[in-house]
């Protein structure tokens, strides 16, 4: 019997379960059929060589890369039921190692950017089929069209077509397995593919054949979404489709292969192998499920995004962006900042490359990146919690050589393409690594002090009549983490910018745990019913909507007779009114007097723009600003500046 623990953070395995992971998880990876064969053969002459040689690879990426490394070690390397490369992350960084926060934004820049050019792809590859029956119809704007109708969409929630996505991809991983086996049969000597020495004999012997892996990487790309979206459908119904997945793949490979065979000595020529299996009768049928799956694929990468945006907002990675919830759909979110960047970014992409052809060579190059991030992690993982030396050193050299491969071949397509995706990446990674470092620096410059030597002077200044009242409850967010020492801002905030008198105080802080749905608070009393710290931790998938949480906090302390939630007001408090609560928002603004360095000054203007234009603190909290003040504090990032002035003497 598994334990409780277990049950409260693992989706069990079930029918309904492996449906919703073939709906929501293997889009992308699904539909690579589209285009995979057709970037490994691309304009050489078909040969057995080449051909056994793709296929055997594409077998052994599949077998290696996704079963072993996702689907087996990254699957258990799970937070609390939930997977990703910030689950993974908050896992490791309790260690206190600092490095492990850059593996983390590079994978999450690469798989934003990866983002622009799934939806794209995938969409094109499957409308191109239409050019079998007509060369000259306009498939980039047919491809931009349904994009366009994707994205708009978003606002009003997948909630009812998010129960279709399931049963789409079950036709489609049918239908292509059986175009495949139907292939196969016709040739069953294809299956010796599964030898390893073709894919050696391809990267050794075959001209140029080391460069095709380039290609050859294009059918795992989707493998990160396995472990991404672990906490939507559970590690047991993952693996249970994936074995029917990964089946029905390698059957379309193979029936691919097999067709290719047929064409040896020649070209494509323009020629697309996977429709190259179906019947002409069929065809218009295949276009249409392929579209839908194509569909479905970009559906999933955009909701993943959505997902993985969020998280980097609570984690204070990202700027904050507005973010909506469209359907009651589980874990559904839209953050539509998001939404319109990847749409005009997709669009880009069609509009830049115009066919999948010329796509695939900007595919693949950021997402390698984001395999080697999470492969770094999961050794330092397993080093930890495994206690191994001997099993990390050999996935490390296991899969860092392999990736390590991937990585090389895929350089060679930065001039055919991979520019794109790398700039889109290193454009995100800026952004992420702006947040991180002026995080740093606030952090590093914050002074705090000791509260009990304030205690004192908080009892006078409440019982000071002479200074005009701010607020019966006074609430400040604030920094510090503890009741011991508070934020000196705070303090000047209080005492001696502009005295600000009050019936009770409040020192709240917000706290992001490593726990993925953590909800919780704990408080402290600083003076009985007049002063109160209250630090609330909250998960980063967790709601963060701090407004409605703090007033839950107060109603209980209401109802424990911590408090009273009455307004002190004789003419209010004969009607039984609820107190008034102002917060302070004190935003730290780097001091013109510091003398900093000139990277710490072009961070901090840069995190300024970005601030600019990114969701205020209380919009993103849900504070109302009827009852709220900001108020901006100087903090020395660095040395204060040395000046020099001499007074003149009267004569």
């Amino acid at each position: 019997m598994k334990s409780e623990r277990y049950l409260k953070y693992h989706t069990p395995l079930s029918a309904a379960g492996v449906l919703i992971a073939l709906g929501i998880i293997f889009g992308d990876i699904g539909t690579s059929p589209l285009y995979v064969f057709k970037a490994i053969v691309d304009e050489d002459v078909i040969s057995k060589e080449l051909i056994y040689g793709g296929l055997s690879c594409v077998i052994w990426t599949l077998t290696l890369i996704t079963s072993i490394k996702y689907v087996y070690l990254a699957l258990n390397a799970d937070n609390r039921g939930e997977g990703g490369i910030f689950a993974l992350y908050a896992l490791v960084r309790r260690y206190k190692a600092q490095w492990v926060i850059y593996p983390a934004i590079i994978g999450c820049a690469t798989l934003i950017s990866d983002g622009f050019l799934t939806p794209a792809i995938s969409v094109s590859s499957a409308i191109e089929g239409l050019k079998i029956y007509s060369p000259q119809i306009p498939t980039v704007y047919i491809a931009i069209a349904i994009l366009v109708a994707l994205f708009v969409f978003q606002q009003f929630g997948t909630g009812t077509v998010g129960k279709t996505f399931g049963p789409i991809m079950l036709i489609w991983f049918g239908m292509i397995g059986i175009l495949g086996l139907l292939q196969v049969v016709q040739n069953p000597d294809v299956l010796k593919a599964i030898n390893p020495m073709y894919a050696i004999n391809l990267l050794i012997k075959y001209p140029g054949g080391f460069w095709i892996l380039g290609a050859v990487f294009l059918c795992t790309t989707g493998a990160e979404a396995l472990y991404s979206d672990l906490g939507h459908c559970g590690k047991q119904n993952i693996r249970v489709s994936w074995g029917f997945v990964k089946i029905s793949l390698l059957l379309n490979y193979a029936g691919q292969a097999v067709w290719l065979l047929g064409q040896e000595g020649q070209t494509l020529n323009g020629q697309i192998p996977f429709y190259g299996l179906m019947p002409e009768w069929f065809l218009p049928v295949g276009i249409g499920i392929a579209t839908l799956a194509a569909i479905t694929a970009s559906q999933a990468l955009i909701s993943g995004t959505f997902s993985l945006v969020n998280e980097a907002m609570k984690l204070k990675l990202w700027p904050m962006m507005r973010v909506r919830f469209p359907s009651q759909l589980k874990g559904q979110i839209y953050i539509p900042g998001i939404n319109w960047i990847l749409m005009a970014g997709s669009i880009l992409v069609i509009l830049i490359f115009r066919e999948s052809s010329a796509m695939e060579g900007a595919y693949g190059l950021a997402i390698t990146f984001n395999m080697l991030m999470t492969t770094s992690l999961l050794v330092y993982y397993f080093s930890l919690y495994k206690k191994s030396t001997f099993r990390s050193l050999g996935l490390a050299i296991i899969f860092f050589t392999l990736e390590g491969m991937f990585l090389v071949s895929n350089l060679n397509k930065f001039q055919h393409g991979g520019w794109f995706s790398f700039l889109m990446a290193a454009v995100l990674f800026w952004v992420l690594f702006i947040q991180l470092r002026a995080r740093m620096l606030r952090t590093r410059h914050t002074e705090f002090v000791d509260l009990k030597h304030y205690e004192d002077m908080i009892r006078d200044l409440q019982a000071d009549t002479t200074v005009p009242k701010e607020a019966t409850n006074l609430v400040y967010l604030a920094v510090a983490d503890s009741k011991r020492y508070i934020d000196s801002n705070i303090i000047y905030s209080i005492f001696r910018k502009r005295p600000k008198r009050a019936d009770v105080y409040w020192f709240l802080h917000v706290d992001t745990v490593d726990n993925p749905f953590t909800s919780k608070y704990s408080v402290d009393t600083i003076i009985p019913k007049k002063c109160f710290f209250v630090r609330i931790s909250l998960g980063f998938k967790a709601d963060h909507r701090l407004n409605l949480l703090f007033n839950r906090i107060i109603h209980e302390m209401a109802d424990s007779a911590e408090i009273d939630l009455i307004s002190p007001y004789p003419s209010l408090h004969k009607y039984s009114m609820t107190a008034d609560f102002k917060f302070i928002i004190i935003q730290s603004w780097a001091s013109v007097d510091s003398e900093i360095s000139t990277f710490d000054r072009f961070v901090i203007q840069s995190y300024r723009i970005l601030k600019k234009y990114s969701l205020s603190t209380e919009a993103h909290y849900g504070i109302e600003a009827s009852n709220l003040e900001i108020e901006k504090a100087p903090i020395q990032v660095g040395p204060a500046a040395k000046v020099k002035i001499k007074r003149e003497e009267d004569y």
